[in-house]
């Protein structure tokens, strides 16, 4: 099979990638073909560790922003635009999988007319991208998200061309379901077995990407209106903290890692007896709740952060700062029991077991192929 990924997805270090990743992953452990097609970022190198599981790699560069300004395509779609992408694809009959809107260019092609093509939705990113602009302070980042958003919503019209469109959530599967053929098929992600410690572990912790402005302000409303009041210490770890997210911590005595390794982001997990996840974005489904789930005690999220997952019966639910505060002082004197390990490996495991969603996508490429 094909799959035209968005980007380079090697090393698998943020969201969207990890799926593209550890989805090929599965795949050739059950003997698949791949002929991967993937976008490099300016800076980006071929990876070799991506031919122990595709036959072939094919790397494409991003056009810059003003070879892709468009009034009727969205930037992130205009900039994929090229003809020996084309040209690969049409080099075979595989069925190709496009990973998110963003690699769509070539999804209502007249000379892919008769090929199987199912796309990835990684999110509805019309309504990410207007998420985007709501919480950016940059006047020009918030021009550039909300015409984004306006485009992307025209194009999602191009997904009439694909056979089947691949929701990565249970909220998302619902949005798409009304318009086009679509399945759920769950994140595909880094975790292969469940590494979680009973017992009380002597910290909470939030983690994330923080050059994301949407989870730097998670982390401005944990150290603002969450963390003065709680009776735990705390850390907060991720990628290129802002200044303010820098002075807070300092501010509240809260210990800082800045772009920890990976090693490093286990044992913070591994060791952590609070994972504290808030998120204001209801979309797609946030990789960091899973590997918590998967690697770490009792997870407080709020309902955006599980909002179409199927994992609300595996955290512990709260929204306000007062119900933050509340269950964090409750559960930082509760062990973690084997009692609370087996609940989350029944709820975790019956979605999201790698291999067995990988078999799902095969199995419906056959049913839905001409």
């Amino acid at each position: 099979m094909n799959i035209v990924s968005f980007s380079n997805p090697f090393p698998p270090n943020y969201g969207g990638v990890i799926d593209v990743f550890y989805k090929i992953k599965a795949l050739n452990k059950l003997d698949q073909t791949i002929h991967l097609h993937c976008f490099n970022y300016k800076g980006q190198q071929p990876q070799n560790r991506l031919l122990d599981y595709c036959q072939t790699v094919h790397y494409y560069p991003r056009h810059p922003a003003l070879q892709s300004l468009s009034f009727r395509i969205p930037y992130i779609v205009k900039s994929r635009k090229n003809e020996q992408l084309l040209q690969n694809l049409l080099k075979n009959e595989e069925p190709i999988l496009f990973e998110g809107l963003h690699s769509c260019y070539y999804l209502d092609h007249p000379a892919l007319k008769n090929r199987l093509k199912m796309v990835r939705a990684h999110n509805i990113e019309a309504d990410y991208y207007r998420l985007l602009a709501k919480s950016e302070t940059n006047l020009l980042k918030f021009g550039y998200y909300l015409t984004e958003s306006f485009l992307l919503k025209q194009y999602e019209k191009t997904l009439k061309y694909a056979q089947l469109v691949l929701a990565i959530s249970l909220n998302d599967y619902q949005y798409f379901k009304e318009k086009f053929p679509t399945q759920y098929l769950p994140v595909f992600h880094n975790q292969e077995a469940f590494d979680i410690s009973t017992g009380k572990g002597p910290y909470a912790l939030y983690h994330a990407n923080l050059s994301v402005n949407e989870n730097s302000q998670a982390a401005r409303f944990l150290l603002e209106k969450v963390i003065p009041n709680t009776s735990i210490d705390w850390i907060i770890a991720g990628h290129q903290p802002p200044v303010f997210v820098q002075e807070l911590c300092q501010k509240n005595k809260v210990q800082l890692y800045t772009s920890p390794s990976h090693e490093k982001m286990q044992s913070l997990l591994q060791n952590a007896h609070l994972n504290v996840l808030p998120t204001f974005q209801p979309t797609g489904i946030k990789l960091k709740l899973l590997n918590a789930l998967y690697s770490s005690r009792y997870c407080i999220v709020n309902d955006f952060m599980v909002k179409g997952t199927g994992l609300e019966k595996a955290c512990v639910i709260a929204n306000t700062p007062d119900e933050f505060t509340q269950q964090i002082n409750r559960l930082a004197q509760q062990p973690f029991t084997q009692e609370h390990i087996q609940e989350r490996k029944k709820i975790v495991g019956e979605h999201f077991d790698n291999l067995q969603n990988a078999n799902k996508l095969l199995k419906w490429m056959k049913e839905y192929k001409k």
